[in-house]
Order: C-alpha cells, then structure tokens, then sequence
C-alpha cells in the first residue's frame, strides 16, 4: 500500500496576522505529532477573507513574515506543508506598479519553496440577495497551472473558485497529479449548495484524491467561511468532512486506489478526443 497521512487544518482566521501565523504553527505541530506527511492550511490563512484586509496583510513572497515562520517550522519538524494562500504583493519596480495575487505556496519538509500556486479564476460573484463579492476589485488573477512534484506524489494546486472549472483539474490530472487540493472558503449561501458536490465532481471526472482545506466559520466576520474540510477518493466518496468549527482531522490517502480505479471505469482511457472539437454550423 502507498499511504500517504494529510492533515486537514481548519482554523480559525482572526483579524491579527501574528495570532494567525501562531495558530497555524500550533497545528502543523500537531499535524506532525499525529503523523501527518503533509500538513494543508486554510485559504486565506493569516488574513481575513475581506478586499480591503487583502490591501493590508499583502507580502511579497520572499519577503513575507508568514511563510518564513512555516518554512522554518516545516524543516524543524520535518513536515510538508501546503500554505493555504496569502495576499502576495508583486512590486514592478520596471513601471513602479504593484499587483495582488491570492497565492498558495508548497514548502517541503526542508523547509524548500517548491513552488506557487497563483488563483487562476476570481470569485466575482453576485447571487441576489445573498452574496455579493469581487475579489478582481483588489487582486489580479494568475496564469499558470501548479503541479508539485514531491518524494511521496504529484499534487496538483488551486484554490477555492479554480474547483468550479473541470478544465483545470483534468489538465493536472492528464499531467500526472494524483492529488488536487484546493484552499478554499466557500460561504454560507455557496457552500452548503456545491462545496461537497464540486469536490466529488472533480474527484469522480479525473478518478483522483481531491482535498478542500476552509477556515472554521466565525460568525461575527464579515465573510462567513462555510468550513466543512473535506477529502474525497477517486471513487467519489468522501473519507473526511468536517463541521464548521476549528478542528484537525488526519485523512488516509492511498495512491494504489488511483490506479485500481482506472483500470476498473477507464474513463481517461475512453476519452473521445476525436469528438471533443466544437465546429461551427
């Protein structure tokens, strides 16, 4: 069997960067203690989901306090972390422009940036009388499809939105990611409407693992995270779910399933991409 421990760390995201990076080591730490191989944050998670925090809490990359201090716990304890997402600021010094991205970033266990994934598709969205949020009114949208390659398998990156366009997620898949993990903070009106079915969906499309790590619900915010953590296999079923409050959960991911799967419905396989050319009449 090839077993892989991942932890699901739903945390609370306070308005105080210092207090959420804190809470953030707290539970890598206990992500390690309980046996974890890798370690993934919420999306978000040192800044509240809100335009304007996106403003103050930016930082650029190599310079950001955040991801120092988990590059530097993640060596310590030996731990491969997925870092949520962060406010990336982007300075041009070329143009005098800056740019903010909503930016996730792996960190091996020696502390190694391995790569970044910048959000791809921004949650501008307008459901009457429910929800209104634009996240293109702050941040700028990224280019590039993220697969990391690790020692134990290759993971394939979005983040919360990016899960409701399946062209992302077969593309990693066709490039060889066998795990899809999507930082997210889906709200109370979207998430109990699609958050599980989006990630069965593309779980069951491309016959892969496929995890969806939120910040737990804080009512008294102004963007309510609908929480709910979850991990799906690729035969659709869901191995892990969480509530909506703080919470830390180990799931079991065997790679061995992917293979016995497709070779059970080989759906990759029976791809009609003959037929998959839209023609105009």
């Amino acid at each position: 069997m090839n077993i892989i421990k991942i932890a699901l760390c739903q945390m609370n995201v306070v308005d105080n960067k210092e207090k959420n990076i804190k809470k953030a080591i707290q539970m890598i730490k206990e992500s390690k203690k309980q046996g974890a191989d890798l370690a993934v944050l919420p999306e978000m998670f040192n800044c509240p989901y809100e335009n304007e925090k996106f403003i103050e809490y930016a930082e650029e990359i190599e310079n950001s306090e955040s991801l120092k201090e988990i590059a530097k716990l993640a060596k310590e304890e030996s731990i491969h972390v997925l870092a949520g997402s962060i406010p990336e600021l982007e300075i041009n010094n070329l143009n005098n422009s800056k740019a903010i991205y909503n930016t996730s970033v792996f960190i091996d266990n020696n502390g190694k940036f391995l790569g970044k994934h910048r959000k791809m598709h921004l949650f501008d969205i307008d459901v009457k009388d429910k929800i209104y949020f634009k996240e293109s009114d702050t941040l700028s949208a990224g280019c590039e499809f993220t697969i990391i390659k690790t020692d134990f398998a290759r993971i394939g990156i979005g983040i919360c939105y990016d899960i409701r366009f399946l062209e992302l997620s077969r593309i990693m898949a066709l490039n060889g990611a066998e795990i899809l993990i999507f930082p997210g903070a889906f709200n109370l009106t979207t998430g109990p409407a699609h958050w599980e079915t989006l990630f069965k969906s593309r779980a069951l499309d491309n016959q892969v693992y496929t995890i969806g790590v939120a910040p737990a619900l804080d009512k008294d915010a102004n963007y309510n995270s609908f929480g709910h953590s979850i991990a799906v296999n690729p035969w659709g079923n869901v191995i892990e779910e969480l509530d909506y409050d703080e919470d830390l959960r180990i799931v079991k991911v065997d790679l061995d399933e992917i293979e016995k799967i497709r070779e059970e419905i080989p759906v990759l396989k029976n791809r009609r991409t003959d037929l998959y050319e839209i023609k105009e009449k």
